[in-house]
């Protein structure tokens, strides 16, 4: 009697085989980068409470002296610089820089019941943390009776 084998996923198998060639041939094809960037823009998160808001952005290796906080026309612009490491002449070299350095410029529009007067900014563990309350004298929503 004679053996059948059923390959049930014919279609996986040699896809698997072609994915990991093509994966092959595109990381080898990237270029790497051995110079710091100009620029960069840093991630940012938003939390929003019944207090205010919670702006954190990552800022690994940027010191606090780095970095600028201003209000104005309504938006809040935090700009500062990330130093790119210095290559000594007789130190290693660069192969790959994946990290991005250089200056970075982030802005945004603030709402009116935000109290501008009260935010407060703490950078601990590359992540610059700002926390945005909201206006408890200001009046955002009221209901109006008639008579």
């Amino acid at each position: 009697m004679a053996t059948i084998l059923y390959n049930n996923q014919p279609a996986l198998r040699p896809a698997r085989a072609f994915n990991k060639v093509l994966n092959d041939l595109l990381r080898d094809t990237l270029p790497t980068v051995a110079e710091p960037t100009q620029s960069f823009v840093p991630l940012a998160d938003i939390l929003e409470s019944e207090q205010g808001f919670e702006l954190h952005l990552a800022l690994p290796g940027v010191a606090k002296e780095d970095v600028k906080i201003d209000f104005q026309d309504g938006n809040l612009v935090i700009s500062g610089e990330r130093k790119a490491p210095v290559a000594e002449e007789n130190g290693p070299k660069f192969r790959r820089m994946e990290m991005a350095y250089g200056t970075f410029t982030r802005s945004f529009r603030l709402p009116d019941t935000v109290e501008i007067t009260a935010i407060e900014a703490q950078l601990a563990d590359g992540v610059l943390r700002l926390k945005l309350p909201f206006d408890s004298k200001k009046v955002t929503k009221h209901h109006i009776e008639i008579q």
